[in-house]
């Protein structure tokens, strides 16, 4: 990954908060420290990209905040899959931190225009690991199905059957469910079986991404 000595001592750093609040695998603590997340918001707010915060983005969108990703990515357990299937690419930053986790990503945008800039970012990033498609995210991607592990960067009430068909028998789901007033972030086996992990807050599918 392409990645200045300056991005990468801010990128470290953040990696550093997160981990103290929030035990990661190390594997998982380096992407974070190596992937620049200031060139995944509008350069207005560059300067706020290693706060631990949300921050919008283009077509009235969000990107999480790094303790967000952070715990997806931990309770996905990414490390030693092959193949991801991410549900809303959104900003890309999630994406590119799976990147550096496993060998093939598989992201799905909603959003014409912000699958467009983040394949610009991923080129400029010299990332080829994440395969980018414009569709409806709830289809999934049958092409290259089965995943060894999905993740959903929006909330959601229900997982459709056909994103379990889509994963291995032995894959994990990891999901921002919406029950009522509140989203909580939600392990899934192939079966549909849920472990609720904890409260989270994501935008939700039908009014955005991240």
């Amino acid at each position: 990954m392409n990645i200045t000595p300056i991005e990468r001592q801010k990128c470290a750093t953040m990696a550093q908060r997160i981990d103290e609040r929030f035990r990661l695998h190390p594997k998982i603590k380096e992407a974070f420290a190596s992937v620049p997340r200031e060139l995944f918001v509008p350069p207005g707010l560059t300067f706020h990209a290693y706060k631990l915060d949300a921050l919008p983005i283009a077509s009235q969108q969000w990107i999480s905040s790094p303790m967000t990703v952070a715990k997806m990515t931990q309770y996905l357990e990414p490390v030693g899959a092959d193949s991801v299937l991410e549900i809303g690419c959104g900003s890309g930053y999630q994406a590119a931190i799976l990147s550096r986790i496993v060998r093939r990503v598989f992201s799905v945008e909603r959003i014409e225009r912000l699958v467009r800039e983040t394949k610009a970012r991923f080129a400029r990033l010299g990332i080829h690991n994440v395969h980018i498609r414009y569709a409806d995210g709830m289809l999934g991607w049958k092409e290259f199905a089965p995943y060894e592990r999905i993740l959903f960067s929006a909330a959601v009430a229900e997982v459709p059957r056909n994103i379990f068909d889509q994963l291995t028998e032995d894959g994990i789901l990891v999901a921002p469910i919406i029950k009522g007033s509140r989203q909580i972030i939600t392990r899934f086996d192939k079966k549909g079986n849920a472990q609720e992990l904890e409260e989270c807050y994501f935008i939700d599918s039908k009014s955005g991404v991240e």
